[in-house]
């Protein structure tokens, strides 16, 4: 045995196996080392990993068919060289989708798909699979209502008759959605108090009868609503009633102006001929001029002007006796 590995050739064939061992470790706990299947990841390769929502995009016959149950977007992660991903998340040059033009009415579950991506990029796609349902497509003209609540219009304003644009509208869907629907309702939302004209862009909606709202397309989406606010006016002639006057003194009192505009319900209005104004002449023993706050009846909610300048010009009772 001594003499066994006493050989050259023995010692020269294990040293060699001995370097390759070596070699083989040292490589093994570099950054280049690869399994196999792994990517590779080296400095000179550098890998990057980026997650974006691109919309899902649905094949299929939609002259025939409406599909339910897909959501708008799906999220792609995407793999690869740093300028490779950073140009598909810039550019977004690929696609997701479902295929479901050999599909037949009913519920399937499919899978999400991709394409226009380079191949040097891996990808995942969350969710992978989607069960989405494939009805018949149905579309129908219906007219639309104006929704909107009555008592946020200021006291003593009235409403006009409400007006939309358009009136009508196209309604898209699948066969079970269209068939529930009610109405097409545009929903007026009116601030508390309003006092002037309401006109808005308002998103239209399809309810059933027990006023939920159903998943169809509406063609537009929109509509212009208005909704005429207007108050009636009545110009009446001013009536001054004087009190507290003193008895030693003698009293001229005139307004500066004739009369007021009244605003406020039309049957109150009409049975409003002049506006009495109270001038309190408490304390006044000259002549002086006096700006009274008018006190509004019942159902009139303003006056222009709110006040009335009143001239008061005062002489002593014996003096006025003597002339």
């Amino acid at each position: 045995m001594k003499n066994f590995w006493s050989k050259k050739w023995v010692i020269s064939i294990v040293s060699l196996l001995l370097a390759i061992l070596i070699v083989s470790y040292i490589d093994s706990t570099q950054n280049g080392f690869l399994t196999q299947g792994e990517p590779r990841r080296t400095k000179e390769t550098a890998n990057e990993t980026q997650s974006i929502k691109v919309p899902l995009q649905v094949s299929v016959d939609t002259d025939q068919y409406y599909v339910v149950g897909y959501p708008e977007k799906v999220k792609v992660t995407l793999e690869g060289s740093n300028a490779l991903v950073t140009s598909a998340v810039n550019t977004q040059n690929f696609r997701a989708y479902i295929d479901l033009t050999h599909k037949k009415v009913g519920q399937h579950r499919v899978r999400v798909k991709i394409s226009g991506l380079n191949k040097q990029i891996f990808y995942k796609v969350n969710p992978r699979h989607i069960t989405v349902n494939i009805q018949r497509r149905k579309s129908r003209t219906m007219p639309v209502q104006i929704e909107y609540n009555k008592n946020a219009v200021a006291k003593g304003y009235k409403l006009g008759r409400p007006t939309v644009s358009p009136a009508q509208v196209e309604v898209t869907g699948a066969l079970s959605e269209v068939n529930q629907i009610d109405q097409i309702v545009a929903k007026a939302v009116l601030p508390n108090g309003i006092s002037h004209n309401f006109e808005r862009q308002v998103i239209l909606v399809a309810e059933n009868k027990k006023k939920q709202q159903l998943n169809v397309v509406i063609q537009p989406a929109t509509a212009r609503v208005i909704l005429p606010i207007s108050i009636s006016k009545k110009q009446v002639k001013l009536h001054l009633n004087s009190k507290n006057e003193n008895s030693d003194k003698v009293y001229s009192v005139t307004a500066k102006q004739s009369g007021v505009t009244l605003y406020g319900d039309k049957d109150v209005l009409n049975k409003i001929d002049r506006l009495p104004v109270n001038v309190d002449l408490k304390g006044i023993d000259e002549n002086t001029t006096k700006n009274v706050a008018l006190k509004l009846p019942k159902g009139v909610v303003k006056a222009h002007p709110s006040t009335v300048q009143v001239e008061i010009k005062v002489k002593d009772a014996s003096s006025s006796k003597t002339n």
